[in-house]
Parts: C-alpha cells; sequence; structure tokens
C-alpha cells in the first residue's frame, strides 16, 4: 500500500469520484428494488447454513446461550469466514502487543466483500487435517482472545442486515436469527432480547465505530446492484486507500501528515493534534473523507481557498470566466 507515496506529496484525492445530476439520480432510486446488505451474517460454514427469515426488532426475545459445556463447543470456531471491521483490528493489535500492519501479516488476509466489490481483510484460519480452525481458537480453552474477539463472533447467533428504502434516501436496520445445523445453543434456557444480548456483546460501542466503514460497504452494495452513478466504479487507488485505511492506521496517519491532506481539507486544530495518537479518531476522520471523496457526502469539506481554485480550474476547463 505504498502507491500514495509516489504521488509527489499530492496524495489525497479532492474531488468525489462520482458525479450525477439530481434527476439522473432521483430516476435511479425511482427503478431501484429494496436493496439488503448482510455485514454480519453470523459465523456461516460455507455449507449455506439457513436463517430464519424473520426481522428480528430490539426488544424481540430469543433463546441461546454458549458455554463450556455445551457439546458443540468451539465447533463455531471452525471452517469460519470472518470478515475483521477496523475496530477488530485495531483491538486484536493490542492485545497482540503489535501493530496493525504487523497483524495483517501474521493473523490475516486481504480477500474481496463480494457484495459490495471492496477489499476487506479476513481472519487466517489454521490447516488441521480436514478442518480449519481459528488461528486464536485452542482445543480445550476455547477462544484466547475472547475479551477483544471480532465482532462476527460476538454478534453470533445474530446477523444483521441494512435495508435501502426503496423510495427514500433512509436505510432501515435489522437483525434475524442463524441456526445453524451444529449450533446446540439455541436450545439452552437463556432468554434475551436482541438489545440486551448487543449490550452484553459490547456491539452498541463497537458499531458506533464501526458505523462508517459499513456504510461505506452498504453503499457500494447498492451502487453495484444498481450499476453506479453513470454506470462507473470507483478508481483503483480509492479501493488501495479504503484498505489500508481499513487495515493499516499507521499508514494512513503518515499519509495525513505527509501529504498536503491538511492543507487541503477543514479539519479542527483540536482534532489534527488528536490524531496523532487516537487510532479510533483516526478511522473517524478517515471514513468521512472516504465518503466525501467515494459519494460527495459533505462528511469533510475542502477548504475554501482549495474549493475556489478547484472551481476556477473548471471554469476554464469549459472556457467560463
Amino acid at each position: 500500500m505504498s502507491d500514495w507515496r509516489d504521488q509527489d506529496g499530492e496524495g489525497a484525492p479532492l474531488a468525489p469520484e462520482h458525479e450525477m445530476g439530481a434527476a439522473a439520480e432521483q430516476a435511479m432510486r425511482n427503478r431501484a428494488r429494496p436493496i439488503e446488505l448482510e455485514i454480519f451474517d453470523g459465523i456461516r460454514t460455507g455449507r449455506g447454513e439457513p436463517v430464519l427469515p424473520v426481522r428480528l426488532k430490539p426488544e424481540d426475545v430469543f433463546a441461546f446461550r454458549c458455554h463450556k459445556g455445551v457439546a458443540c463447543w468451539n465447533a463455531c470456531c471452525h471452517d469460519t469466514d470472518i470478515i475483521l471491521t477496523p475496530l477488530d483490528i485495531l483491538r486484536l493489535s493490542r492485545r497482540l502487543k503489535i501493530r496493525p500492519r504487523e497483524f495483517l501479516l501474521q493473523y490475516a488476509h486481504p480477500a474481496i466483500h463480494e457484495p459490495s466489490s471492496l477489499p476487506v481483510a479476513k481472519l487466517n484460519m489454521r490447516l488441521e487435517g480436514t478442518r480449519a480452525p481459528c488461528v486464536f481458537v485452542h482445543a480445550a480453552d476455547g477462544c484466547t482472545v475472547y475479551a477483544d474477539r471480532p465482532d462476527a463472533c460476538r454478534y453470533y447467533p445474530l446477523g444483521f442486515a441494512t435495508v435501502k428504502l426503496r423510495d427514500g434516501e433512509g436505510t432501515a436496520n435489522f437483525h434475524f436469527l442463524v441456526k445453524e445445523v451444529h449450533c446446540l445453543g439455541h436450545a439452552e434456557d437463556k432468554l434475551q432480547s436482541v438489545a440486551a444480548f448487543r449490550r452484553e456483546q459490547g456491539l452498541d460501542d463497537n458499531d458506533r465505530i464501526n458505523r462508517a466503514w459499513m456504510d461505506i460497504l452498504m453503499k457500494m452494495v447498492s451502487w453495484r446492484t444498481l450499476g453506479g452513478p453513470g454506470g462507473r466504479d470507483i478508481a483503483p487507488e480509492t479501493r488501495k486507500m479504503f484498505f489500508m485505511l481499513s487495515t493499516d492506521v499507521d499508514s494512513f496517519r503518515q499519509f495525513v501528515f505527509t501529504t498536503r491532506f491538511l492543507a487541503s481539507y477543514q479539519v479542527e486544530p483540536a482534532t489534527v493534534e488528536r490524531v496523532k495518537t487516537d487510532d479510533e479518531l483516526l478511522l473517524a476522520l478517515g471514513f468521512d473523507w472516504m465518503k466525501s471523496v467515494m459519494f460527495n457526502e459533505s462528511t469533510l469539506a475542502l477548504r475554501e481557498d482549495v474549493l475556489r481554485r478547484a472551481i476556477a480550474r473548471q471554469r476554464e476547463d469549459v472556457g467560463g470566466a
């Protein structure tokens, strides 16, 4: 992920990649069907295990308990396909006392999130005979990083989906229950609401940090399904930057402080100082920037002098005064 270093100090894309008229955008929305994106659909085995087709509200109750005494203990930690969120990578790196770049090299691998076509990191599995356990699972003790386990593990057995509403700009979130044939936790007598389960698993705080990353994936699923504004896809350089931000916060910090990023965007001085050491705040800044670049959202504004120069260049390009 070194491409940005070769851009003569410029580095930061300063204009949205997708521009379309309001009328064309509305016409596209009117043709759209509801689009669902399953960001976390539990831990799936690749065998196509079914989900219950019921949308769960926060107050809805379900029975589930996972513990060492259940006969399927650790079964869900084998042959899994776990996408790591940006916060997952930060927390696991801190747990192991290494930086995210080193974590990615040792414990994860790059992959493509097929619904969105964006690059993500997935957790490695070990090869042990015919099974492939998670790199962090111990046969007797279970998960060795339990307090900092990935969100996909925290969500299980719930799935989480975001629905893009058909005739509007909003979205709706809901949960659903994943029932894999090997999982006996559903037969346990512990009843809890969806909201209580989320609190117990620490998902509310995690989702607040990961939300912008999830939003980008969701919007790209929508654009890929509909062909994207103007039928265009995002540039390879933007994909690389999205992956770097999602997986290597140190490289993104270097990008922010060694290119014209801070000279181009309106970032409060206090924020500039804090992102020197605050990884979570740097993620928030980075994904605000990605939304601005990819979708023309007003999440991070250009400095006025930069904006004036950009407008002047556009006028020159079309022969204006």
